[in-house]
């Protein structure tokens, strides 16, 4: 899916975005970038003809759901899957995406107009830890990407450059705040999306640190170089490097750590 023209002051839900097809070799490349494998399930959000949810099945041996509101798309997409021998692995809804139960996904795609990407953000980053979200085209404004790739597209039917640019997310787990552990150690976090900022304090020593969130796995830096790398576990995050540092911090219920 692509926008033709500029997008509305606010895409409305069960709204058509205009049906554009995606080269395979750009196909392809989406789902590469995701890493996508036969443990996966990916849902492809405006799915189209189904191309994307077919190669995941056919290429990488995942399951996969395609989300489209025209029928026809839907239809063309069910008979695709059938002479491609893998409409066991896949199913096609004709469906609102809004309305999408988008939680089983390990991988979600994407290629729709840039105020439906924004609207669908905070769904986006409500999902598990550690999903991985392709866009082609269209970025997710200041929550951006974790890599960008550039792929050659001559078979673009739209625009003049005959390219195309893919952007990857990694959802982050949500480890804002204070982390509390033994002996006056705590961790105070300041995130934004991936981006962290980070107070260190063991005893009476503190050092300030920043990073980012790949999934679950938090990796911090501190000015002099001082590397600390942690997990994220729900309401815990296991200190893992270095060894000397490693500990167990609970999330606060409050401002301070108890003593």
């Amino acid at each position: 899916m692509l926008a033709l023209l500029p997008p509305p002051a606010r895409a409305q839900p069960g709204e058509e975005v205009p049906f554009i097809t995606t080269p395979d070799n750009v196909t392809l490349a989406m789902l590469q970038l995701a890493g996508v494998g036969p443990d996966d399930r990916v849902i492809d959000l405006g799915s189209g003809d189904g191309r994307i949810v077919i190669t995941a099945a056919r290429r990488f041996g995942a399951r996969g759901l395609g989300v489209e509101i025209v029928p026809d798309l839907v239809a063309r997409s069910r008979a695709a899957a059938a002479r491609a021998g893998v409409a066991e692995r896949v199913e096609f809804r004709e469906q609102d995406l809004f309305k999408t139960d988008l939680s089983a996904a390990t991988v979600i795609t994407m290629y729709l107009l840039p105020e439906v990407n924004l609207q669908l953000r905070p769904a986006l980053l409500q999902l598990a830890p550690g999903t991985r979200i392709v866009s082609h085209d269209w970025d997710m404004g200041d929550w951006w990407p974790d890599e960008t790739l550039t792929v050659d597209a001559p078979e673009k039917t739209i625009g003049l450059e005959k390219k195309s640019r893919l952007h990857r997310w990694v959802v982050p787990a949500r480890a804002d705040g204070l982390w509390c552990g033994p002996a006056g150690t705590q961790l105070r976090i300041s995130q934004r999306h991936q981006a962290v900022q980070a107070l260190w304090q063991r005893g009476d020593r503190q050092w300030a640190l920043q990073g980012r969130l790949d999934g679950r796995v938090l990796r911090l830096l501190g000015t002099a170089g001082t590397p600390l790398q942690a997990r994220v576990q729900d309401e815990r995050l296991v200190v893992e490097a270095p060894a000397t540092e490693a500990v167990t911090l609970a999330r606060a219920g409050g401002e301070r750590c108890s003593p």
